[in-house]
Order: structure tokens, then sequence, then C-alpha cells
């Protein structure tokens, strides 16, 4: 019988000069893992992608390309799910992919739409032809796939945006100066959208680009809070590179240009600036600068209510969930004492609510309140499943618990299995 013909991914496997063994012990897998992505029954999970692409001497741009070429079509004779790319549509969907613990179909739907929107990132300026709709209809887009990313439904935002964006550039080409500059803020807010997934999932190259445009786009919208909320999303990017001086520096910048207006909105937009420095601080190591930060933070929540200003919450449960995150940082006992005598209210969005519950987990657990720490994940998970399951320090702190117990009981068993954790 003639060899079965090497997929895209085997060859690229070969080709790097790695045996499917070698591979495995490379990425810590079993062989039957690499086995099952290189025949296109499963997908890398994000995580595994940059270690993936390493090892194969790829881009992440080309260990995509690799991944979708290697995926196979369904036949009328397998009832296997794979990734379909439409000859009509030249878009990638991902339907459901069984992954080697069960169907995750929220994760191969963002390992899919990312393709699509580089691709539409890359033609922001030329958009391709299609139905736009009116700013108002657009404007209601927007504040669900804002509720969206606020709740961490993430698969379905995913599965939107690249359309979603495509149109709104679209939309901006098209009316009157003040009609172009309304489409401008909305496609900003599209584009926080799917940063929010990208940097979530491990796409810190397409974040980066999404903030640029971002600051871009806020600019030519000519909208200063619109600015002031790019300069918090923007924290990311120094986050994941450890330059926290220069994020210091961008986000006491932004504050000294917010306008002094006096409406919920302004002093939101101040607020939140000064929460986010008041966690890059901590971060530092620099206690009296995140007490100053938070003070005037504090000032701003004290006459603004709770609720999404620009795409970010804002209010006194808000700080009090970035009071902890300083607390955490500066390993401030008593801080992160106060911070578990309380608990995030339900309207929080999903997301602000799981990472208080996150935070409190790490606190807890370098503490040695090994219990505590693992209610807080389960209470992390409940809150928002999507956004729990993709973060890596809830993985970091399954494996620390796992490593702290003899033998595990079922619950942190099944949640580390959930959660991938080793």
């Amino acid at each position: 019988m003639a060899a079965r013909p090497s997929t895209p991914l085997a060859a690229a496997r070969e080709a790097a000069g790695y045996t499917q063994e070698d591979l495995a012990a490379k990425l810590n897998v079993e062989r039957t893992t690499i086995s099952r992505w290189e025949r296109g029954a499963h997908l890398p999970h994000p995580w595994q992608r940059h270690s993936l692409a390493a090892a194969l001497r790829v881009s992440l741009d080309g260990l995509d390309d690799l991944l979708r070429r290697t995926v196979q079509p369904p036949s009328t004779t397998t009832t296997t799910p794979a990734l379909v790319a439409s000859s009509t549509s030249r878009t990638t969907t991902a339907e459901q992919i069984v992954h080697e613990d069960g169907p995750a179909p929220e994760v191969d739907l963002i390992h899919a739409a990312i393709p699509c929107l580089r691709r539409v990132l890359d033609r922001l300026d030329l958009p391709d032809d299609g139905p736009t709709r009116s700013l108002a209809a657009l404007r209601g887009e927007i504040i669900r796939a804002s509720e969206d990313r606020l709740q961490s439904r993430y698969g379905s935002l995913a599965r939107r945006l690249p359309n979603l964006i495509a149109e709104l550039a679209r939309a901006g080409q098209f009316g009157d100066a003040a009609g172009r500059r309304q489409a401008t803020a909305l496609l900003t807010l599209g584009l926080r959208a799917a940063d929010g997934v990208a940097f979530k999932f491990g796409y810190f190259d397409v974040s980066a680009r999404l903030i640029d445009l971002m600051r871009s786009m806020a600019q030519l919208a000519d909208d200063s809070l619109l600015l002031a909320a790019v300069a918090y999303v923007r924290t990311e990017t120094f986050f994941a590179t450890g330059d926290l001086d220069t994020a210091a520096r961008a986000l006491e910048r932004a504050a000294d240009q917010v306008p002094v207006l006096g409406t919920a909105s302004s002093l939101a937009a101040l607020g939140t600036l000064h929460m986010r420095a008041a966690v890059v601080a901590g971060r530092a190591g620099k206690a009296d600068l995140a007490a100053d930060h938070l003070r005037q933070a504090r000032r701003a929540a004290a006459t603004v209510p709770e609720g999404v200003y620009q795409g970010t919450a804002f209010g006194p449960a808000s700080l009090r969930i970035h009071e902890l995150a300083v607390a955490v940082e500066l390993s401030d006992p008593l801080g992160i004492e106060r911070a578990a005598a309380w608990h995030p209210p339900d309207q929080l969005p999903a997301e602000r609510r799981s990472h208080y519950y996150i935070d409190l987990a790490r606190a807890q657990l370098a503490l040695g309140h090994h219990e505590d720490a693992y209610q807080c994940l389960q209470a992390a998970r409940r809150a928002a499943p999507e956004h729990t399951r993709a973060h890596p320090q809830v993985r970091e702190s399954l494996s620390a618990l796992l490593r702290t117990h003899n033998a595990p009981g079922c619950g942190l068993l099944d949640l580390a299995v959930w959660a991938r954790a080793r």
C-alpha cells in the first residue's frame, strides 16, 4: 500500500528535523497528539501555538496557514468535523472540532477567526465591497460586541467581528465629516472588542497591531475620551513586554490629557486610567505611587455610578477589584484580607468578576490557603468560563495546587483537566 501523502503540518515538522516522538517530547504532549494535529483531526490549543510555531521555525501567521491547509474537509464517509474554507466567502469557520479532552467550540471559533481578522486588518483602508448598514444599526452591533467582550462570550464575538470590522471600515468612507467621525469611533470600539479576544488567547502580535489601529482611529474620530480608553487598553502591550516604566508614563500622560468636563464619562475616563496606573505601580513594587493613583481613582468613583464607559467598566465595585489586584502585586496581606471579605456584585460584567476571583486565588495560594484558592477558581469559572479557561494565571494556580496535594480531590482534578493545567 502506498504511503499516505504528508500533510503540510507533517512536512513542516520533517523540514524542521523532528520525528513525531521528538516534537511531542519538546512540546510536552503525547505522540498521538502530534499525529492528530497532522491528520487535521484536532487543533493545537491557543497556548500551544507559540511553542509549536517556535519548534517549526515559522511565524504565527505561517502556522495558521499550515493548520488551515492541513485540516481535511468533511467527506460523505466521515462525521469528523473540520475547518472548512469556503470558496465563495474566502473565510474559515470552526464548527465542532473535537480536541483531545472533548469539544471546545469557543476555542475553535477563535482560532479560526484570527486569520480572517488578520486579512481584514490588512485591508482596513481598502475594505471589500459589501452591504453597509446605517450608523444607528452599526452602533447597536457595537453595543452587542462590547457586551459580549465584557461578558466573556469570546466565541460568539470572534465569529462576527471580521465582517463587522470590514463593514465599519466601509461606513467610515461614506457620508459627511461628522458621519465619518462617528463611524471611525465605532470602528475603534470594534477593534477593541477584537483585542479582547486576541490578547486573552495569546495572539499578542495581533493585539499590538489592533491597539496601534485603535489609537489611529480614535485620533481620526477626534474623541478625547476614546483616546483615554485606548490608553487604558494599550497597557496590555507593556504588560506583555514587562516595560512597566513606559506603561506608567503612557497612563500618566493620558490622564493629563483627559478634559475636565465634570461629566460621568470624563470622570470615568480619568478614574480608569488611575486604576490601571495603580496596578502598574503595584507590579513595579512602588507602593506609595500605587496608593496615590488609587486615591485619585476613588475621588472619581465617589461621584460616578458603576457602569460601562467607552467600553470600560468603572465605578466603586470596579475600583475594589483593582484594589485587590494592587494588593496582590504588592503581596499586601492586609489589603488581600480586606478584599477577601467582599464579593463582586452579579451586576458587574462577568469578565471583571472573574478577574477578582483569579487574583484572589493567586493571593490565597501565596498565603497557603489552598482550599480558599480552589474555591476562588471555581467561582471564577462560574462567573466567566471562557475567560477563566483561557487565563494563564488560572493554569499556573491550578498547577501549584496540584503540586501541593498528594491526593488531589475529584473537584480539583476536574477543574485542572477543564483548564488544561499540568
